[in-house]
């Protein structure tokens, strides 16, 4: 008879602190970017706005997140081997960064009334949350990555400034 291995608590850890150890924080990147892309294209919402941000914020990630799966298996992995279960699944949780993203601006927008905002303040706290996120994966990125004090703080910056990119794009499309 044999019998099967069931991986025991610390190997089970192990290998979750070494994917950690491995992760890559680009899909949080980009899709913080594309949450505050989403923010400023949402300028035509119907009857209610702060639902349909939400589902429109969450509904990009997911799509962005298959597409990027997608080109993953299909574009790079398939000229060099067919796809399993276990490179599927690596892919999956590889990306998965790009709809953490999109939840805390979508948080945001669903507690903006708690905070009496309007859904102009709501949007403007979302693009907010967006870009802090952009700021903030990609200074896990580099400090995971063991960059120096000084490429995290230009990393950093180059990330602000494309934050401040995409807010001056909405200053100037509602404006």
């Amino acid at each position: 008879m044999s019998r099967t291995r069931i991986p025991s608590t610390a190997a089970r850890r192990a290998r979750r602190a070494e994917r950690r150890a491995q992760a890559d924080y680009t899909g949080g990147v980009y899709g913080s970017m594309l949450a505050a892309s989403v923010v400023i294209g949402s300028g035509s919402l119907g009857a209610f706005p702060r639902t349909e941000l939400v589902l429109l914020l969450l509904l990009t990630g997911v799509v962005f997140w298959i597409a990027h799966v997608h080109a993953h298996l299909f574009g790079a992995r398939m000229a060099q081997q067919a796809p399993d279960r276990r490179v599927l699944l690596h892919v999956c949780r590889d990306e998965w960064p790009i709809v953490k993203a999109a939840v805390p601006p979508a948080a945001a927008v669903a507690v903006s009334p708690l905070l009496g905002l309007d859904v102009r303040g709501a949007l403007w706290l979302a693009l907010c949350v967006a870009v802090a996120g952009q700021v903030g994966w990609s200074v896990a990125a580099a400090r995971r990555a063991g960059a120096s004090r000084r490429l995290v703080a230009a990393t950093a910056s180059v990330n602000l400034l494309l934050g401040l990119l995409i807010i001056s794009f909405k200053i100037v499309l509602t404006h």
